[in-house]
């Protein structure tokens, strides 16, 4: 998820190439409208994301639905106390941007390999 579209194409292109199935959202609000009729081993959430909700709102109300739902949080920014709170509810680790094809790698398969 990520309301900029170079950085979807971007993290599209590198989770491919790492052989994961990527889908794609511009908005907070078209993942959580994804993930009422989906599922999803991992999301990864852009943090600030303009206009719309941002990605601690995003996970808080896909985990209300998916209580156990994986993510990971990037952004471009440094870590906000809106990341700490993500957290708080059971996202993962913060990666800032921009995307580092190991760096983005390693962390989308330690969280799926989290029990």
């Amino acid at each position: 998820m990520d309301d900029i579209k170079t950085q979807r194409d971007l993290a599209r292109r590198i989770l491919t190439k790492l052989n994961y199935h990527v889908e794609t959202v511009g908005s907070g609000e078209e993942a959580v409208e994804y993930m009422k009729k989906n599922e999803a081993d991992l999301i990864v959430l852009d943090m600030i994301m303009e206009p719309g909700i941002d990605g601690f709102e995003t996970y808080r109300q896909i985990s209300y639905m998916r209580p156990k739902q994986k993510a990971i949080i990037v952004s471009g920014f440094a870590e906000t106390s809106r990341v700490k709170m993500a957290q708080s509810l059971g996202a993962g680790t913060f990666v800032k941007k921009p995307y580092l094809r190991e760096r983005i790698g390693l962390t989308i398969r330690r969280e799926l390999d989290k029990k």
